[in-house]
């Protein structure tokens, strides 16, 4: 559970309810195509619309990603479970009712833990239930009416419930994100915000220190991460000021206008018990054996935790790198590439987390993408001469910006070759002249001749004054024009002093 971090006296409380798609082809009690895009009204058939006569089927393939999200996430998975009709009315939900489970999840607990900064957090899982999404109503299109998209309707979700452990905006889209990592990680979901594919609902609710809970008010379908945190932020700043005036918080259902950037109540919020919560006569209990459970497991891919673990023991690096380094899978083959190629783990790691991170985030681009800039092999190669001492990091920073910023078509076949990536990175630094200057006799003549410029310096430095070495060090390198090794000068300048 997090600590506390108040805001005008109050504590923060989010707990967060996120729909995931889940990635199969058909929808959920049907063979209704998911697939995203199609013409209104076109994917929705008997099943979807409970026409009389019809009957649910159970999907195979969305038990099965239910199942691998609780193994990723540590949770229980539930021998038997139950579908329950979740009873409510409007015009997107054509059968007057939503399957879903209610008293019996398929997945239950569990945690997700993330990197806030430099501090390591957790968050508890109550629960991870299947269900079927509602249509869809439109608005922008019609004048004076709204339209119904029934395309979505059965689509299959699995909905993912929080205890309220989080407390800040910061605090809850990191969790966000992680989820949404470990989600597109495993597929069960391809995690796309935009379409709808992967929608948080945060509960938001505020409290002075060691009171009961706060009244929540639930942010609906928040659809990026920017969105959340300034929902979130304005939501609480709403609710301290409402409470500071005289003001009781209501139960509410809001959404999140961007262009405004403030929340508006849609509707009351309702309890369980409005809904009518009763178990579906359609459909039997869920049956999941311990051996479904172990063959999904052995064939799942390494999970991000598991390989962070593995990074750690294997490459010698920190928790906090291997964390990091294991966002994507993209990213986490790219540093596997890039540190066997070079044998420096722990360079590597900082190169991919400082400078390709830095440049990847000030040009806005995917990890996928700045890859193609800069390749694994020519990573590994820039450090193996930062290694040789062929080359300062400074001056590597300089063959990394000539990369990112004109090899473009040299790296257009991603550079997977190792001679070719070394002849890339010699013929930037040939071209540049950033080769450091090893020649210890040309090295010692700079060092003589600073030193009998610098007088003064010598003298401090021998009377104690170990700053006054700075005052040498300086002239050494604007003598050489850069290109004298550092840790050579300091060498050598200590053994000339004495």
């Amino acid at each position: 559970m997090s600590t506390s971090l108040l805001v005008h006296g109050y504590e923060v409380v989010i707990g967060f309810e996120t729909h995931a798609q889940l990635s199969t082809q058909s929808k959920i009690f049907s063979r209704a195509s998911t697939a995203f895009g199609a013409e209104a009204n076109t994917q929705a058939c008997a099943v979807d619309l409970a026409l009389p006569g019809t009957l649910p089927v159970m999907n195979k393939g969305a038990v099965e990603r239910a199942i691998e999200l609780g193994l990723a996430l540590g949770s229980h998975i539930a021998e038997r479970s139950v579908f329950a009709r979740k009873n409510y009315f409007y015009p997107d939900l054509p059968k007057g009712y939503q399957i879903s489970q209610f008293e019996i999840p398929v997945v239950q607990g569990g945690a997700v833990s993330f990197f806030l900064g430099d501090e390591k957090k957790t968050v508890r899982l109550v629960r991870a239930h299947l269900e079927e999404d509602a249509g869809k109503s439109l608005h922008e299109d019609f004048i004076g009416q709204s339209g119904i998209d029934l395309n979505r309707a059965g689509t299959p979700l699995l909905e993912i419930v929080t205890e309220p452990d989080m407390r800040s905006s910061e605090e809850a889209v990191a969790y966000a994100k992680e989820l949404h990592k470990i989600a597109t990680w495993i597929g069960i979901c391809d995690g796309n915000m935009q379409e709808g594919s992967f929608r948080c609902d945060a509960n938001v609710s505020v409290r002075k220190p060691g009171a009961p809970l706060g009244t929540r008010r639930e942010i609906k379908n928040l659809n990026s991460f920017k969105f959340m945190q300034q929902a979130i932020d304005y939501e609480v700043r709403w609710q301290i000021e409402q409470i500071e005036d005289g003001h009781a918080i209501q139960q509410a259902t809001v959404l999140f206008n961007p262009d405004t950037g403030e929340t508006r109540a849609m509707r009351t919020k309702e309890d369980a018990a409005d809904y009518r919560y009763f178990p579906d006569p359609d459909l039997p209990p869920l049956v999941i054996s311990r051996e479904w459970v172990e063959r999904v497991r052995s064939e799942m891919a390494e999970l991000p935790r598991v390989m962070a673990e593995r990074f750690v023991t294997q490459y010698g690096l920190p928790e906090y790198d291997a964390t990091t380094l294991t966002q994507s899978k993209a990213m986490a083959a790219y540093f596997e590439e890039t540190a066997k190629a070079c044998g420096q783990a722990k360079l590597a790691s900082n190169w991919i987390m400082g400078e390709l991170s830095r440049r990847m985030n000030a040009d806005d681009l995917a990890f996928e993408q700045a890859q193609q800039r800069v390749s694994a092999f020519q990573l590994a190669t820039l450090i193996s001469r930062i290694s040789d001492n062929i080359i300062s990091n400074n001056a590597a920073k300089v063959v990394f910006d000539a990369l990112w910023n004109e090899s473009k078509v040299a790296v257009g076949d991603n550079m997977t070759d190792v001679a070719q990536a070394a002849s890339v990175i010699d013929s930037i630094i040939e071209a540049k002249g950033l080769k450091q200057m090893n020649d210890t006799g040309a090295l010692e003549a700079i060092i003589d001749e600073v030193l009998a410029a610098n007088p003064k310096n010598v003298e401090e430095f021998k009377a104690g004054n170990a700053k006054a070495l700075n005052g040498l060090v300086g002239p050494i390198m604007k003598a050489s024009k850069g290109k004298a090794n550092p840790g050579q000068v300091n060498q050598l300048l200590l053994k000339k002093l004495g």
